[in-house]
């Protein structure tokens, strides 16, 4: 049962406060991610909806897709000290640092490359200025 004094947040704060559109918090909702009160068909955030919204949204910028952030929820709601659970929750994370690393490194890679090209462009660009000697 939830407490009457605890805070509650409308979607239009919510799409304030994180900078994303309602349609965005409603797409959330719709695949399972948070779950909103109802009053009719004003929707109703609790404190829990507002964490988990920024965690979708940490998780997006991290590279996470939702349906690893929803498997992540799913986890820690199930049961919060199972061996099973917890397992589980780390082996999706060293999944996903792995995969983090791995592009680091081709951003590293691509970043080298970069400066390859900007490099020879640069000086292609200073012979072309050069005045030509006849």
């Amino acid at each position: 049962m939830k407490e009457k004094d605890e805070k509650t947040y409308s979607i239009s704060e919510l799409a304030r406060e994180f900078d994303i559109t309602t349609r965005s918090i409603r797409f959330y909702e719709d695949q399972g991610l948070i779950t909103p009160q109802r009053a009719g068909q004003t929707r109703i955030y609790s404190k829990r909806d507002r964490v988990r919204l920024k965690l979708i949204l940490r998780g997006k910028r991290l590279g996470f897709s939702l349906a690893e952030t929803g498997q992540l929820f799913e986890l820690y709601d199930a049961d919060k000290s199972s061996v099973k659970q917890l397992s589980t929750m780390l082996t999706l994370i060293e999944q996903k640092k792995v995969e983090l690393h791995q592009q680091m490194d081709d951003i590293k890679v691509v970043l080298m490359e970069l400066v390859t090209v900007e490099k020879r462009c640069r000086e292609t660009l200073s012979e072309a200025k050069q005045p030509k000697s006849a």
